[in-house]
């Protein structure tokens, strides 16, 4: 987990079904680090790298990776 993301209030796990991350992300699994947990399914790790795109098996949220410009 990132500095920034240990200091924001965790999002809600699911709650949309489209993500944008970068790099700084990486590894990726859903629900990420800064989603509440209580109400969501078991972690899962994502492959992103080579496509640029994920979606979670469980629900259905769909990750894009993003360049750092």
């Amino acid at each position: 987990m990132n500095a920034q993301a240990a200091l924001k209030k965790p999002r809600e796990a699911n709650a949309v079904k489209r993500y944008e991350i970068t790099r700084a992300d990486l590894p990726l699994h859903c629900p990420m680090s800064d989603m509440t947990l209580w109400n969501s399914h078991p972690r899962v790790w994502l492959p992103i790298e080579e496509t640029g795109e994920a979606r979670c098996p469980y629900c259905g949220a769909l990750y894009v990776l993003k360049d750092e410009d």
